[in-house]
């Protein structure tokens, strides 16, 4: 089960290495000795168990686009969106009624708020600081917060994440025009599903073999 896991987590990483802003998740193991009974005396043998999941949140590479709503942060933070969700996925649209939203319809949070653009602006510009301006007039700042690394963000469905808390105020630089690519690195990543799909052919003829020899022995017994 945990190979099968790893197998899986590995496929998701691989199916999203073009994703933007998808960010790749990993697994852990801890081993430790397996104990007889008399005694409470290690045997010898070996288990290993999950120990934990986690996101990694390093940033991915960052490409242009040359749009006027796509961002990319450089640096540790997540954009906030309404409903008390994070991304890093910065291609942004405004919707009929003005708002800046996702890719995917979640209104973007500025300082006050749902940011929302005038109907007639022509040109819009995000300096580095993630202030918006349209036509040279600032209207709002996008709201980039960031966590600590005791109280990291979790994933929550496409590119989005929850966290425990408002966070702080992030230190990342906005680029606009550029996009954050996902930060699977797709060659490594098949590398170790490799590894791990052998492992787990590996482990599944053992237990084949098990099952064989133990209904041999059943049935030999069946015989005296």
């Amino acid at each position: 089960m945990l190979k099968q896991s790893q197998v899986e987590m590995l496929s998701q990483n691989i199916a999203n290495a073009n994703t933007t802003g998808y960010k790749k998740d990993a697994l852990s193991f801890k081993d430790h000795l397996l104990q007889t009974e008399a005694g409470m005396v290690p045997d010898g043998r070996v288990m290993s168990e999950l120990s934990s999941s986690r996101t990694d949140l390093s940033n991915g590479t960052v490409v242009k686009t040359g749009n006027s709503l796509d961002i990319a942060l450089e640096g540790d933070g997540m954009i906030a969106l309404e409903g008390g969700l994070y991304a890093r996925r910065g291609d942004f649209k405004k919707g009929g009624d003005g708002y800046v939203t996702t890719h995917d319809g979640v209104n973007v949070l500025g300082e006050g708020g749902p940011i929302i653009l005038p109907p007639d602006g022509r040109v819009i510009e995000i300096d580095s600081e993630g202030r918006i301006s349209v036509d040279g007039v600032e209207i709002d700042k996008i709201k980039i917060v960031a966590f600590g690394k005791d109280a990291p963000p979790t994933k929550y469905g496409e590119g989005q994440f929850t966290a425990n808390g408002p966070g702080e105020e992030s230190a990342a630089s906005v680029k606009q025009g550029y996009l954050e690519m996902s930060n699977v690195n797709a060659v490594k990543e098949m590398v170790r599903m490799i590894e791990a799909m052998r492992e787990f052919e590996a482990y599944q003829k053992a237990i084949h073999m098990f099952d064989e020899a133990a209904s041999k022995v059943n049935n030999e017994l069946g015989r005296l």
